[in-house]
């Protein structure tokens, strides 16, 4: 898996650098964000998560069942949405809700 940062979207906030635990994401001279080496993504969607504006999906490979869709997040005080485009036009959503989602 990797990250895919759409640079049209990206803002340059920094955000995504400052989160990314295996230190992967840069910010070029016009400050959007970059990863130089996508194969060396955890995968973790700390990123995804972090970036307001929705300029970074990770990739879902074909090894994880994602045949080359996309994911991407929308956060709320109370949900997560994960929004999921797959190559054949269509969509999925996966709606989290928060305060229910860690609960045993």
């Amino acid at each position: 898996m990797s990250i895919m940062i759409d640079k049209a979207k990206c803002k340059g906030c920094g955000m995504c650098t400052s989160v990314c635990p295996g230190s992967l994401i840069y910010q070029g001279s016009e400050k959007k964000a970059f990863i130089k080496y996508p194969k060396d993504c955890w995968g973790c969607a700390s990123c995804i998560k972090e970036c307001h504006f929705g300029a970074i999906a990770l990739y879902l490979g074909a090894d994880i069942g994602g045949m080359g869709s996309l994911m991407t997040v929308k956060s709320t005080p109370d949900t997560l949405t994960w929004d999921i485009k797959k190559r054949d036009g269509s969509k999925e959503e996966i709606l989290i809700n928060k305060k229910e989602s860690n609960k045993y």
